[in-house]
């Protein structure tokens, strides 16, 4: 090899080759230390497209699941409320039957017409107040279906629809047909085995429609809870995925670490002394 002033050979390669390893550490530092191994589409430009994309589905799916788990609460809610108008209604027949055993006088049958009264009130109440995020749910006021977003798309795949049946009035008057005041001196107010065999059988219909709204109810709830399901093991999949895409593996980082680090001494020590070589020709002098 020649031996020239102007040009120095050895520096350049020793200058690129530092360059080289000082870039190759710099990346394991960086990788180490965000615990990616894609930070930049730079590093892999599918790679890095791709693991944005699950990022934004998994985002979605979260938002997916907190939409199915207020759906449930809202089933929830509305279950536990058609509940208490059974408790109270299952006590509505009782005194109804208790009335009809002809042996009462008209105080005791004032106290039953009382307590049935209070009960059927209380049924109104109930429908009155329940409620969710603000919309109530047996008054008949949800006229129209809920979808419940639960997927990422706008197909119907994405959603569960609630029927408005759902949400159907659930008061004494909606119920029975008549007023409370009526329903109450009817069952109270019993005079033969006939009128009290046909009010039983009303107050049972009754019951049995409150029964039948409650298992659709529950039919509603499983398809939530199987969303639920679904959501989180579709977003633990995708996870898993972007995991192996994205995340870096620390021992392989740790390792072309110290090879950078090696490297980039070995290149600085070797770029100090092909410096000096230039100055050799000083000697031929």
């Amino acid at each position: 090899m020649a031996l020239t002033i102007n040009t120095n050979i050895s520096s350049i390669v020793a200058q690129n080759n530092l360059a080289k390893a000082t870039t190759s550490l710099n990346k394991a530092i960086e990788r180490m230390t965000t615990g990616y191994k894609i930070n930049h589409a730079g590093d892999n430009a599918a790679g890095y497209s791709i693991a944005r994309n699950w990022e934004t589905q998994l985002g979605s799916l979260d938002v997916a699941a907190d939409n199915a788990a207020m759906g449930a609460d809202m089933m929830s809610t509305l279950e536990d409320h058609y509940s208490l108008v059974s408790t109270h209604l299952q006590r509505v027949r009782d005194l109804t039957e208790q009335a009809a055993n002809g042996t009462y006088g008209s105080d005791s049958l004032n106290a039953i017409k009382s307590e049935i009264t209070a009960r059927l009130e209380e049924v109104d109440r109930i429908t009155a107040n329940c409620e969710y995020n603000g919309r109530k749910m047996m008054n008949g006021s949800i006229n129209k279906s809920i979808n419940l977003q639960v997927g990422l798309y706008s197909g119907a795949d994405s959603h569960i629809t609630l029927d408005s049946s759902l949400f159907a009035n659930a008061n004494i008057e909606s119920l029975f047909g008549e007023d409370k005041a009526t329903v109450a001196s009817k069952c109270a107010g019993l005079t033969d085995g006939t009128t009290a065999a046909s009010m039983l059988d009303r107050i049972d219909n009754v019951i049995k429609e409150i029964s039948n709204r409650t298992t659709t109810l529950g039919a509603a709830q499983n398809r939530i809870d199987s969303a639920i399901e679904s959501i989180g093991v579709q977003s633990e999949n995708i996870t898993s995925s972007l995991s192996t895409l994205r995340d870096a593996d620390i021992a392989e980082e740790s390792s072309n670490y110290i090879k950078a680090q090696i490297l980039q001494q070995a290149a600085a020590t070797l770029l100090s002394t092909a410096n000096q070589t230039p100055s050799i020709a000083l000697n031929l002098l």
